[in-house]
């Protein structure tokens, strides 16, 4: 038995190695009509395991495109479109940037850190203490998520006056608020275990 880990490398993994195939014979095909039919129903069969793809724009112009591609441009037919040219598939694309910043608290996340900054440039009205108050409890939910150890009121009050530069002031309403919120840690859901312990037995009889 031969495996695939021990064939060739398949171009489009996504259309499968028996598409693959069918365009590698295609291209050993003397007779030119016969080898513009053969392509003509590799593209069929292609566009039928792509169904989803169907109302996308250019559907068959990218079917042609990826039989060109796989037959490593080596199939010489009459196809209603013009083959992509070879150097274009050979150039990388420019790598994305990816945003580089650095987060002293790394549990609570970057969102929740600027969140803290926004609020500490505001000036003091109840919904300026409602949104640290929301905060504040997000706060601990990320710190019992991401932490082993017993929750710690006066770390999260160290950690918001630091994030926000000293502009956000522990008064005693909101150190009492974010002591007396209740956070209970959520266990970690498997969907297996939690189908079979959800399953019904059926009765012995």
């Amino acid at each position: 038995m031969e495996y695939n880990t021990l064939q060739k490398k398949l171009i489009l993994p996504e259309y499968g190695r028996h598409v693959h195939m069918m365009v590698q014979y295609a291209t050993q095909i003397k007779d030119r009509d016969q080898r513009n039919i053969a392509a003509q129903t590799i593209v069929g069969v292609m566009g039928s395991l792509m169904p989803h793809l169907r109302d996308a724009p250019d559907f068959k112009h990218k079917l042609w495109d990826h039989l060109f591609i796989i037959s490593d441009f080596k199939l010489d037919i009459d196809a209603p479109y013009s083959p992509p040219a070879e150097t274009e598939m050979a150039d990388k694309p420019n790598m994305v940037p990816y945003p580089q910043s650095q987060i002293r608290q790394k549990h609570y996340g970057k969102i929740l850190a600027d969140m803290i900054r926004e609020a500490g440039k505001l000036e003091d009205c109840p919904q300026r203490d409602s949104l640290i108050q929301l905060l504040a409890t997000q706060m601990k939910k990320s710190y019992i998520a991401w932490n082993r150890s017993e929750l710690n009121q006066e770390q999260i009050v160290q950690d918001i006056l630091d994030i926000s530069d000293g502009k956000i002031q522990m008064n005693p309403d909101l150190l009492q608020f974010i002591e007396s919120t209740p956070v209970v840690k959520e266990p970690a859901f498997y969907p297996q275990q939690g189908k079979m312990k959800n399953k019904k037995r059926k009765p012995k009889y």
